[in-house]
Order: C-alpha cells, then structure tokens, then sequence
C-alpha cells in the first residue's frame, strides 16, 4: 500500500502528470463516445432471441390461386427438410397458424384468403444445438427467398421469430396516413422501394391489396325464371363448380365440433386452361341444370360475366385512414437504417410536397407531406420496435439524468459544498467509459453483433450508486485524515485512496464476479457486460482521477478550515 502511497502523492504532486491524467480521462471519455456515430458499437432495444421456434409467412400476390400458394410453401418446405436442426414442422394453407406470441401482434388470425400460408417451424433444443435460431433465420432467408420468390412474381415471404421483448407489427413500421387510397397506395410503393434499398432491411412488405382483376358470375334473374330455374340452383351449382360447399356434417368422439363435409369437382373440372372471359364462357357452358320441365339449361345461358376491379383493403388507426409499410432488420440495430431511409424519403420527396416536420416529441422522426398542386395532405409515422427501442432509451435517458440529480441534491445537503458534490458525481458518470468499452471488446468474441441494449442502460443506472460509493468512501477518509489527525491535503487524499484501494477492489470483484453469469445470457448479457466493464471503470476513475479533482479542489481544504 504504501507504493501505491507514494504513486498517488507523485501524481497529486506533479503539474503535468495531473494535467496528464484529466486529459487522458477525458479523452477516453470522447472517444467513446465517438463509439455511436461510427458505428463500432450499436445500440438496440434487444438482441436476438435463441428460440426452438420461428414461423414463415408465404404472401402469393392478390388474386392467386391456393395451387400457386401451395407451389411456393412447398418450395420453402423442401428447403427447410435439409436442416438437420428441423424436428417437425406445419403448413397451414389459406390461413394463419394457431396464434402464438408473435402473431399475436402480426395478425395471423385474420389471414383467410387463397394467397396466403404459414409455415410453422419447430427445432431442436437450443441448448443442442450450436446455431441459435436467429442466425439460422439470417442463413436461411437468402437462400429460400432467392429460390422461392420467383416461382410466383410479386411473392413476399418473410421469417417471423419470436420476440425477445414487447411484441410489435414488425422492426420498423411505416405508416402512411391519407384520405385518397390511391395516393397513399402510391406514397407506400415509394417508401417500400426505399426501405429495399437500404441496408440492412430484409422482408420489406406493403400491408396493403393488390387491385387486380377479377370476373363477376352474376345470375341474370329474369333468364333464370324463364328458364324454369332458381336462382338457388344457379348459386349453388355456381359454388360447387369453383369453390365446394358443404353437404352434410359428420360427428367424431375425437372433435367437440361437427366435421364439414364439401361436395366439389376435381381439380381437372375446375382448373380453366386460361384467364379469359371465352375460356370462363366455355366452363359455363360445359355445365347444365335441369329445370321443372326435365330440359337441360346450360349454365351460361342464365349467368352474365363481368369483368371488374377488386376493392382495397382500407384499414383505420385512430379513425386515420392509413396503410403500413413493414421491414424487418437483418441483424443490424432499427435506429441506423431508420435514419438512412428517412434521410432518403426527405430528399426523393421535396420535390413534389411540402414537407414539414415533427418537433422534439413522441414522433420526432414524423413528418407530413403537403402536395403542391392538390394540397392534400399525407402523414409519414414510424413505429414498430424502432420506436420500442427509442422510447426504452429515452426514458432510460430520463431515468438516468433523474438520478444523477437526486443524487447530486444529496450530496450538497450533506457536504453542504456543490464542488465536493460535482466530483462525486462526475466520477460516477465517468463509469460510461467501461460500459461502452466493454460493449465494444464484448462484440471481437460473439459470431454476432453485441449490442448496447436498455438491460445494458439499466446496468449503467446501476453503476452510478456503485461508482459514489468510491468516491464518498475517499472523501470522508481524506476529511477524517485531514480534520483528525492534521495530515497536509495531497498527503491525506494519497493515504486514502491507497487505504480504501483494496475494499474498492474487492467490491468490483464481487459484482464482477456475480454478474459473469449474465454476461451468457443472449436478453441480459448486456447488463452483465455493463456492470463487468463498467466497474471496472469505475475503480480506475475513483483511484486516480477523483484524487486529481480534490487536490485541486479548494472546498477540499478541511485543515485549514479547522
């Protein structure tokens, strides 16, 4: 101890080394810092989560048939028996699958139409396995999109995994809000366009219909009573040629409901060798009701064929008429690609609106558009785990600077001196050079990125009463020193930082110790990261830039005080 003595009066004695020490200390601060803007380390609401599960959803374009679908689920099928870590796994067609936790949030129960599936995954014990399930996703979605998607033009399949946090509708959501659907429509093909073409975004989709073309069997019911038919008849028939129907119903001591029983033709009788009105007209004719009299009556001559333009899907939020557009990150923090595309949008938009944006807000990313020539105006708004993540830091942020302050209002009360209060304080801020540092060494030995995440935040909270602790310890034993025993200031201050250096020490071993066994853990690894590094940081800043900051404190002379 007493060369450790000695080490600290030389520094406290010394111009230079003291002018040495802050300069250091503020440099590393800076530094890392700069950590954020260049991108060595990122920060993310929560990593990716290792699960024994994860869903694909199969989007066929609107309008396309279940066989087209089914060509395409069974493409991504083919893909995923390969894996050896695939146990079993569920196609279910023209609907979504049983609702789990994530679909919860992504509307799986309401998809009842022919263009859509879900695929259903289930693996191996993560514990058994080397590949976690989000690394096998990002190998996985390359593959299977750039052999699956061109079986059907406009298909979008998309890797669902489980959250490892709140649920959302996806990493980052666009919304647009509008009165003129096909405005909108176009505004969403233009945000689409740009979250595809920036980094780091996969699974891009418009959450919105296609407006494609459809035919309209439609009875004529003046040639239907004339021809001694009903209009029933006509309907059913109509059904069971094109859709099936039910004709009766089955019980099982297997099932509490009744079993549905369709009637329907084969796929043969069904199939129509083309998508035009002649090739329909022929179907028609090809089928025949018997009417009251016993004569046969060919279906088209008492249905009309129209050809007409499908509905949008209009959807509402908070009675907004309004259409998502949704993008998933491929490892890679929402924040960064946010600012990129957003950066984009502002400048593919400035030409044809008027752009005016959100202030410092809850939706400060936000901006509306204003068309110069109709004057209607669109709103952009960003959601999703984007904004997850920016409210968790915020109000993490908040947390933290309230902190700070409680404990700063403290100090002054009990030293009555906002200078000794200052020191304390800095030296517990100055713990978020370890924290970030730490994140950074953590990311050269992970296969993935290691992010800074909000567990990651609430160790650096944790940190602050842990880094006062060593600096209060030092100041009242240098005031003792000094008010006691009339030992010289520079003198006194390197007595006690070599005399508390060692239950300093053993503190930071201990927490070190204990928060190794979250350092593993893929949610909470970054508060154990956080506390590792940070007290470690928190140990060389109290030994040797605090005492710097006393000696050259004048509230700090408590000798010639008394």
């Amino acid at each position: 101890m007493n060369k450790f003595e000695n080490f600290i009066y030389n520094i406290l004695d010394s111009k230079r080394k003291k002018k040495m020490v802050v300069i250091l200390t503020a440099t590393a601060f800076f530094l890392s810092l700069m950590m954020f803007p260049t991108k060595m380390v990122l920060a993310k609401m929560l990593p990716g989560k290792s699960a024994n599960t994860f869903s694909i959803y199969v989007d066929t374009p609107s309008g396309s048939s279940i066989e087209e679908t089914s060509k395409v689920s069974h493409c991504v099928i083919d893909f995923l028996k390969k894996g050896k870590e695939v146990m079993n796994l569920a196609l279910f067609l023209g609907q979504g699958i049983p609702l789990d936790y994530a679909g919860l949030v992504k509307g799986a129960s309401m998809k009842q139409t022919e263009n859509v599936a879900e695929i259903s995954i289930n693996l191996s014990d993560k514990h058994h396995r080397a590949e976690p399930s989000f690394l096998m996703v990002q190998r996985l979605r390359p593959e299977i999109q750039g052999a699956c998607v061109p079986l059907v033009r406009g298909t979008n399949i998309k890797f669902i995994e489980q959250p490892s946090g709140p649920p959302t509708l996806a990493s980052i959501v666009v919304e647009i809000h509008g009165e003129t659907l096909s405005q909108v429509r176009s505004l969403a093909v233009d945000v689409a366009d740009t979250l595809s073409n920036t980094e780091g975004l996969v699974d891009i989709d418009i959450m919105a219909d296609e407006n494609f073309e459809k035919f309209e069997l439609i009875p004529d019911k003046e040639k239907v009573a004339r021809s001694g038919l009903s209009v029933k008849q006509v309907n059913n028939i109509l059904y069971l040629a094109f859709e099936g129907m039910i004709v009766a119903h089955k019980n099982s001591q297997n099932t509490p409901d009744q079993i549905n029983m369709f009637l329907v033709l084969d796929r043969e009788s069904k199939e129509l060798s083309a998508s035009t009105v002649e090739t329909l007209h022929a179907k028609l004719s090809s089928l025949n009701l018997m009417n009251m009299r016993g004569m046969m009556v060919p279906l088209s001559e008492v249905v009309d064929i129209k050809k007409a333009k499908s509905n949008y899907m209009i959807m509402h939020k908070d009675l907004s008429r309004m259409t998502n557009v949704i993008a998933e990150t491929d490892m890679v923090s929402q924040v960064y690609p946010l600012l990129e595309a957003r950066d984009k949008l502002l400048e593919k938009f400035e030409n044809d609106y008027i752009i005016t944006k959100a202030g410092f807000s809850t939706y400060m990313f936000d901006f509306t558009l204003e068309d110069r020539k109709t004057h209607e105006e669109f709103l952009i708004r960003w959601d999703g785990e984007m904004k997850v993540t920016l409210d968790t830091f915020r109000d993490l942020g908040g947390a933290f600077i309230s902190a700070l302050v409680l404990i700063f209002l403290l100090l002054v009360i009990y030293y009555k001196s906002f200078a000794i209060s200052g020191i304390v304080l800095l030296g517990s801020f100055l713990s978020l050079i370890g924290v970030i540092l730490g994140h950074w060494i953590a990311n050269w030995f992970t296969t993935e990125t290691f992010f800074l995440t909000a567990t990651s935040l609430i160790g650096f909270i944790a940190l602050i009463g842990i880094s006062s602790r060593n600096s209060l310890l030092l100041i009242d034993f240098a005031k003792s020193l000094m008010e006691g025993e009339g030992i010289q200031k520079r003198r006194a201050i390197a007595v006690a930082a070599a005399t508390r250096a060692k239950p300093i020490a053993l503190t930071a071993v201990a927490i070190i110790l204990g928060s190794a066994l979250l350092a593993g853990d893929p949610v909470f690894g970054g508060l154990g990261v956080a506390l590792i590094s940070g007290t470690v940081a928190a140990v060389f800043v109290s030994l040797l830039f605090v005492p710097v900051l006393m000696d050259n404190s004048k509230a700090m002379d408590f000798d010639k005080k008394s």
